[in-house]
């Protein structure tokens, strides 16, 4: 991997890279085509590559909490985060219908217990039956709103945020304008099909501009870091 801004070098420390400063942070993972599909066939797996593979987890190992939507959960059939020495960030999974399976990989295959981020209109049986393989957050009456969870999340001492999808989950925060940074990977591939953008939901044509901070590439990919700060 090398840099190509904010200068040309070969010499990247990725960890140095991602850093940040601040002591509450949410930090957005994506990657698409450079037509702008967020899959292929279904599934972010076919856009991606060794060096994005290589952030991704580098990036779950700065979070204290992974947060990501009950649609991803399913389709790319998560499991726990990998520990990356003794950290092991937890999942959190937003979902207001709760159409999970306390038998899938999501809660069985854990080294950290997960959490399920749901609304008060959410079926309290279900919610009962999630309580045994997870904790709980309730924020919202009758749809999950998105702020009050992470503010709950960061009085659990979650104050650092890697949200990795789906688009839904994005547009739920950036139109509660609760997104710091987006890390995107561009794939060199044209995709096509009907694959939807990064951002899904009900949101102004234009919610907040975004500060390019660097460029990385490799193997064709280019790895961008933008901040909605401008300094």
């Amino acid at each position: 991997m090398r840099w190509l801004r904010p200068d040309l070098d070969d010499d990247v420390d990725l960890r140095a890279a991602y850093a940040i400063d601040a002591e509450r942070h949410v930090r957005v993972n994506f990657v698409s085509s450079v037509d702008g599909a967020v899959t292929v066939d279904g599934r972010s797996a076919g856009l991606g590559s060794p060096g994005d593979r290589a952030l991704f987890n580098l990036l779950r190992t700065m979070a204290d909490v992974v947060l990501v939507g009950a649609g991803t959960v399913r389709t790319e059939n998560y499991g726990g985060a990998k520990p990356a020495g003794d950290h092991a960030p937890p999942i959190a999974v937003v979902s207001r219908s709760l159409d999970l399976d306390p038998a899938a990989r999501f809660f069985t295959e854990v080294t950290t217990r997960p959490i399920v981020v749901t609304c008060a209109a959410s079926p309290e049986l279900l919610r009962e039956r999630l309580s045994a393989v997870a904790d709980l957050v309730v924020a919202g009456d009758s749809d999950v709103d998105i702020a009050a969870a992470l503010d709950q999340l960061a009085n659990r001492g979650l104050r650092r945020v890697l949200c990795e999808g789906g688009p839904h989950l994005l547009g739920s925060l950036a139109a509660a304008g609760r997104v710091d940074e987006l890390c995107l990977t561009l794939a060199p591939l044209l995709a096509g099909g009907t694959a939807g953008r990064i951002v899904a939901g009900y949101l102004p044509q234009v919610v907040e501009p975004m500060h390019l901070r660097h460029v990385l590439e490799e193997d064709g990919h280019l790895f961008l870091r933008y901040s909605t700060a401008a300094a």
